[in-house]
């Protein structure tokens, strides 16, 4: 892990990851963009994943980040790590990496335990400027990232079948292109991620990829990786470990 935690250190300690300004923020992010990588992932060969999640107190004041390390074929916990601190970035739709990221990267440090890839709560390039915060944190730290998140922040696509496993693309593009991949292909639309059923008849999840990673390697780990419920595993328990906090902390207070 100590090769993981010295790029976050790094990451965190360059000054020019993390401009104040919002307009600043968007020039970093279509400068790192272009250095986001797809390549193939092979479920079978993870060993270990990493779920972050990040959680707001009272008036968004306050933020907890956690990173929880689960064993990809037992799904046990193996490793945990959470950060307390305050947002120094606004809350702007699309820049969240700027806001989220510090303390993401500070719980990542506190990791024991090696991930061979990461899950996090966010998008990755179904993004406007294809960089979310999945992508970012990849290009930031070299390491494989996949975004699985709960609810649309950008492209268009239908609803899969009701069945667990069903998926449909998402698109940058018209919404009429969004039934079969073939076609898409055929006529330059640009798939950016998957509406993926994660249990039979619940709402999807939407995976995108990060980094170095590719989407249909993506889709089928966080499918094996929610074998019962809608969120992917190790989400769930990075989600659980910074509610149990902040339940702690209103507690203290």
């Amino acid at each position: 892990m100590d090769d993981i935690a010295e790029r976050a250190a790094k990451a965190l300690d360059n000054a020019e990851n993390w401009p104040d300004d919002p307009k600043e923020a968007v020039a970093r992010q279509r400068l790192l963009a272009d250095r986001v990588r797809t390549e193939p992932l092979d479920p079978d060969s993870v060993r270990h994943v990493a779920g972050l999640d990040v959680s707001y107190g009272v008036g968004d004041k306050e933020l907890a980040a956690a990173a929880v390390v689960l064993d990809a074929r037992t799904l046990e916990v193996v490793d945990t790590s959470l950060i307390a601190d305050t947002p120094s970035f606004p809350y702007i739709s699309g820049l969240f990496g700027f806001r989220e990221l510090p303390p993401v990267l500070r719980a990542i440090e506190g990791l024991s335990v090696s991930p061979d890839v990461f899950v996090s709560d966010g998008f990755g390039l179904a993004h406007p400027r294809r960089f979310g915060v999945a992508s970012h944190l990849g290009v930031l730290i070299d390491a494989p990232v996949i975004g699985s998140a709960k609810s649309v922040l950008y492209g268009r696509n239908s609803m899969p079948g009701e069945e667990r496993g069903s998926w449909k693309p998402m698109v940058a593009g018209r919404s009429e292109l969004v039934e079969d991949t073939e076609p898409l292909a055929a006529q330059g639309a640009e798939v950016i991620g998957r509406v993926l059923r994660t249990r039979a008849r619940t709402r999807p999840v939407y995976v995108s990829v990060g980094h170095r990673v590719d989407l249909a390697g993506s889709a089928d780990l966080i499918l094996r990786l929610s074998p019962k419920y809608r969120i992917p595993e190790p989400i769930r328990h990075a989600d659980r470990l910074c509610g149990q906090y902040r339940k702690e902390h209103a507690a203290d207070g």
